[in-house]
């Protein structure tokens, strides 16, 4: 999804029509709508999913429906994949921490499969996440047509992914009433779980997932402090065509998801054990505090790695290890130089426009680079000098 819009969703009751209006996101393609198709507030105790409190409806619509109407053949394929996505989504939830934290906070109200799901433009969307009267609960709908179109229908497996990929929107939709912290965030230090490298070592890749999602939760930052990226526009992966934000924060959410992933992708997969070792365990072992998009104009490099020096050293963990904080930051509109580590791996491209996969390895060579050098030296006189204004 590329950003937050608004929707009106009609909610007919058996006795009484009840309309208000609703927030809701959409997916990352370029997207910006203002309203949500009407839907049927369906009776029943819907189709249950193994293992999760939250139903899935099936609103097959009608013949005379803009949304159109749903076979009865094509609902029970769209309803069986959608099932199945979710056990495996369930299964594995250490690997994806978003719908782990919506499914634990009961953010879920219910899920509905409709013929599709369109914005007041008459554009259709894949997915779409939007409010009930219950603060912090919401419904995810889920487009048959789209599903149909994008190959997804009868591919549990495929259709998986791209529906966990959706669980950062129910997060922050649920979670909108929280307001974001100004200034410098809030770390839990002494409650981080620490690891040595010989323990981090011995860890499976689904283990380091885990202890990164850990770190998240206690000190680990994936957004600019300094909020740079507010009102900013983002790009497509794989083009330098930038794209305007359809909210002031959609392109720090979008930034957020992105960098994540490519987190995950570091601890997750052995190649980054064996070609950059020092980024998987200086992600897991205290030393970073943050990767971060940022837009630093001023400045022409792609990424950077900033450590404090040593006097101003912290304490983190029940043990009371010493860190030297260090921060990788990207710089959103640079492109890599012929002489940076990752060169090759971004293709040209600006920063903002890579994949999570080109991602992992600029941000896990950068690390391997350049972590002991500047932990050695301390180089942060150039933070006051760039930083956002």
């Amino acid at each position: 999804m590329t950003g937050l819009i608004t929707h009106g969703l009609i909610l007919r009751a058996v006795a009484a029509v009840l309309s208000f209006t609703i927030d809701g996101y959409v997916a990352h393609a370029g997207h910006d709508g203002q309203s949500a198709a009407a839907f049927h507030d369906l009776s029943g105790q819907g189709h249950e999913i193994p293992g999760l409190a939250f139903p899935v409806f099936v609103d097959r619509g009608t013949k005379e429906a803009v949304g159109g109407f749903l076979e009865q053949t094509q609902a029970d394929v769209a309803l069986r994949t959608v099932i199945d996505a979710f056990s495996q989504l369930n299964q594995h939830r250490q690997i994806y921490p978003r719908f782990d934290e919506a499914v634990s906070k009961g953010m879920i109200e219910r899920v509905i499969i409709q013929p599709s799901v369109r914005n007041h433009e008459e554009k259709p969307f894949l997915f779409l996440v939007v409010r009930t009267v219950d603060p912090g609960r919401v419904r995810l709908l889920i487009s048959a047509s789209s599903m149909k179109e994008q190959g997804y229908l009868g591919e549990a497996e495929r259709f998986a992914p791209a529906l966990a990929r959706e669980f950062q929107w129910v997060v922050s939709k649920g979670e909108t009433g929280r307001k974001p912290k100004l200034g410098s965030i809030e770390r839990d230090l002494r409650h981080t779980p620490i690891r040595t490298d010989k323990e981090i070592r011995a860890l499976s890749g689904e283990e380091r997932v885990r202890l990164l999602q850990l770190l998240f939760e206690t000190y680990l930052r994936t957004v600019d402090e300094q909020q740079s990226l507010d009102g900013q526009s983002y790009y497509e992966i794989g083009t330098s065509i930038l794209a305007p934000p359809s909210q002031p924060d959609s392109t720090t959410k979008y930034y957020d998801i992105r960098v994540r992933e490519a987190l995950q992708k570091i601890v997750r997969e052995p190649v980054f054990l064996e070609r950059t070792p020092l980024a998987v365990m200086s992600l897991l072992n205290g030393n970073i505090w943050n990767v971060t998009f940022v837009q630093i104009d001023q400045r022409d490099w792609a990424s950077r790695t900033r450590v404090q020096p040593a006097d101003k050293a912290m304490r983190v963990g029940e043990v009371g290890r010493l860190i030297q904080p260090a921060a990788i930051l990207i710089n959103l509109h640079r492109m890599a130089a012929p002489d940076d580590p990752f060169y090759a791996d971004t293709k040209d491209l600006p920063m903002g426009a890579l994949s999570s996969d080109q991602l992992a390895w600029v941000i896990a060579k950068e690390i391997q680079q350049n972590i002991i050098e500047k932990s050695q030296t301390g180089h942060v006189a150039q933070d006051a000098l760039t930083a956002p204004q």
